[in-house]
């Protein structure tokens, strides 16, 4: 972040971002965006995102004069269209703005929320009297839905601080599903990790196995029901979505799963109505922010765990010179910090409208200081370790007095996130969802849009003390982390990240890199990840193993590769950010390799 006194990125570093600048090309001179470039440079306003027709949407709208949230809208709704598995109008997500204006960060909570009818016994099998298991049952349910609130997060938004109405912003992507999109090897891959749950359904059988195979690589996908959608939301707003005919398909296709006769799958039904839909409202509150270094970071309050735990963790690395640490004792800090912040997180951290959320206490400086007394600078300590006394701290080193909470780990990579900065310098840092890969399963017949299974986020069993319990009306907990730094008040970085449980210490390790450690923002993004979330092992990507490995296993750390049967790749994350240099210059900078790579555009390109 060049405002600030930072260790100096090497020439080389610089020269390779100069080279790998992207100039963006307006949309009218090649009608599909299928190049990813990774790092553009430039003036004029930045998007990056996972994908390039997505941030080709945002630029476009940039270019025609909108601010930064018209065009964090119009690069939401096309990701929408080209990463349905991720996110989409059934979904919802967490929304951070920086007005140039006022100064002010704001923040729009656009989670999913439980049924009303929704009972606390809810992944309680009736027939065994057993918990669902969390997969088959419960990832592919009607009782897994939540209310989704991504519309409303849109429509409040551009209400809010947008210059351009919804039916404006809509357009390119709306433009994008009606003339088709480019398939590429990720999107094929999703689509053959879920064949069996995608073929229990005939509505997104149809959709996204046509023929009873995933689409080819190359091959152009159209999804005209969710152009058709998006034109009505386009006319009727909010409304559109719910209430009237739209709300009541969204509620039967929950209330009674449309599942083909033949499968095998139990798909247990959910109580999602439309008086729930009609009920819905976003949340707007203050964001979390601590002081690191000499920045401000913000970050999304509960009912997100984003703010508190990235904002607890600074405050514990706070306490060390980790610039002055070589780099195997700085992740050692890195992961002693995040087990405690996580342990936190797990004892205290739920719906603030449900729980008693102590905010303010994680994220004190001296409760981190207090926290940070746990941390032996040359030896990893066993996990889970408990957490700490939110009631009674000073920042001495007290003696452990609670037990050890062990991290429930159910989210999922499906999630995606945008950052764009425009010509005024406001700025959006926007994560959004579906859950995991592909929500639900179900599209919603003849609407063209997946329906998230968000409430496998609540813990599974009901403990009356667990603050993630389910009960009717709540959001569940999220680990969703848009953030936007801050120097001397002005802006100098939007990012976040997808991975579920690892976007926390995604987003964290992509900051400690380029605060810390002297790397260029692409380089942070680039380098090999690792996430130590309270657990007996750290997961980590395999180029981290091997290059950190051995010196990590001395401090006592155990490895073991990150990958599941929703992810296995075997990747952590997908940082999408946009940094902004004393002199205005932009960097928009997404993943080189990972989830295929990210796409950075800028509106001028000066490199």
């Amino acid at each position: 972040m060049p405002r600030a006194r930072l260790r100096p990125v090497a020439c080389a570093a610089a020269l390779a971002l100069g080279l790998g600048a992207f100039s963006a090309v307006p949309a009218s001179a090649d009608p599909r965006h299928t190049e990813k470039v990774p790092t553009a440079i430039g003036t004029g306003g930045a998007v990056s995102s996972v994908d390039p027709e997505a941030t080709a949407a945002g630029i476009e709208v940039l270019r025609k004069g909108g601010n930064a949230v018209d065009a964090a809208v119009a690069t939401a709704a096309a990701l929408g269209v080209t990463e349905p598995y991720s996110a989409g109008i059934g979904g919802g997500g967490y929304f951070l703005y920086y007005d140039a204006q006022s100064g002010k960060v704001s923040t729009i909570d656009g989670r999913e929320t439980a049924p009303a009818g929704m009972a606390n016994g809810a992944f309680i099998d009736p027939e065994t009297g057993e918990p669902y298991n969390f997969t088959p049952e419960l990832v592919s349910s009607g009782v897994a839905v939540g209310v989704p609130g991504t519309l409303a997060t849109w429509q409040r938004a551009l209400d809010n601080w947008g210059s351009q109405n919804l039916k404006q912003v809509l357009r390119p992507a709306t433009k994008i599903a009606s003339r088709g999109f480019a398939i590429d090897e990720t999107f094929r891959e999703q689509t053959l990790d879920n064949k069996e749950r995608f073929a229990a359904f005939p509505a997104t059988s149809e959709l996204f196995l046509p023929g009873g195979d995933a689409p080819q690589v190359g091959t152009i996908f159209r999804n005209p029901d969710l152009a058709d959608t998006y034109r009505m939301l386009a006319k009727q707003g909010l409304d559109g979505f719910y209430a009237g005919d739209l709300a009541a398909e969204i509620a039967h296709t929950v209330q009674e799963p449309p599942k083909s006769a033949d499968t095998g799958l139990p798909v247990p039904a959910g109580q999602l109505s439309t008086a729930d839909l009609a009920g819905y409202e976003v949340v707007e509150q203050e964001p979390t922010q601590v002081d690191y270094r000499g920045y401000d970071v913000f970050g999304m309050a509960p009912s997100s765990s984003g703010g508190t735990t990235i904002g607890e963790s600074l405050n514990i690395l706070g306490q060390f010179d980790v610039a002055a640490m070589d780099e195997a004792e700085a992740l050692h800090h890195y992961f002693e910090a995040t087990a405690l912040a996580y342990a936190d997180r797990g004892k205290f951290v739920g719906d603030p409208a449900f729980a008693d959320v102590p905010t303010r206490t994680l994220t004190d400086k001296l409760f981190g200081a207090e926290r940070a007394c746990a941390i032996n600078p040359g030896q990893a300590a066993a996990k889970p370790v408990a957490p700490g006394d939110i009631e009674n701290y000073d920042g001495q080193c007290p003696a452990a007095t609670s037990e050890p909470v062990e991290e429930r780990d159910t989210e999922n990579i499906s999630t995606t996130h945008l950052s764009v900065v425009d010509r005024w310098g406001n700025v959006v840092s926007y994560t959004l969802t579906i859950e995991q890969t592909g929500g639900s399963g179900m599209v919603v017949p003849g609407r063209g849009f997946l329906l998230n299974n968000e409430l496998t986020d609540f813990s599974t069993v009901y403990d009356p003390q667990d603050p993630n319990r389910i009960e009717p009306g709540k959001r569940p907990r999220s680990s969703m982390a848009p953030t936007i730094v801050l120097q001397d008040g002005e802006p100098v970085l939007a990012i976040g990240s997808p991975g579920g449980s690892t976007i926390i210490t995604t987003v964290l390790q992509t900051l400690v890199n380029r605060i810390d450690l002297g790397m260029s923002i692409s380089e942070a993004i680039a380098a090999p990840r690792a996430s130590q979330r309270n657990t007996a092992a750290v997961t980590a990507e395999p180029e981290f193993i091997e290059t950190y490995g051995p010196a990590l296993e001395a401090f006592g750390h155990k490895l073991t590769p990150a990958g599941d049967s929703f992810t296995p790749q075997a990747e952590i994350g997908a940082v999408e950010a946009v940094e902004i240099a004393a002199d205005g210059t932009l960097t928009a900078a997404a993943e080189p390799t990972r989830r295929g790579g990210g796409s950075a555009m800028v509106l001028e390109p000066t490199e």
